[in-house]
């Protein structure tokens, strides 16, 4: 079952953002990621986000989307999103309802 990550912040280092975009942008598709969304200025309709930036991966199932985050390529630029960004990620199924 598709698995995504989905990550949703404010960026207050647009040049060290930057670094990391160009760094993470080929970790994606080297582990059979598909980038589905990116975007600068999401409209909120419901609560209070960390800010508008919107990103979502989609990878084939949670164990890709995992292989992903935790390879040592993609760890190594990580640091960078995080340090340039406030806000969150999640990895979400396409379809969980179990309990």
């Amino acid at each position: 079952m598709a698995a995504y990550f989905i990550a949703q912040y404010v960026v207050k280092d647009p040049a060290l953002y930057g670094e990391y975009q160009k760094g993470a942008g080929p970790t994606i598709a080297t582990h059979g990621g598909e980038l589905v969304t990116l975007d600068v200025a999401a409209e909120t309709i419901e609560g209070t986000p960390p800010g508008p930036q919107t990103v979502i991966l989609k990878f084939e199932d949670t164990a890709a989307a995992k292989a992903w985050y935790e390879s040592p390529d993609y760890q190594a630029v990580v640091g960078k999103r995080l340090a340039a960004t406030d806000g969150f990620a999640v990895i979400s199924q396409s379809m969980n309802i179990g309990g």
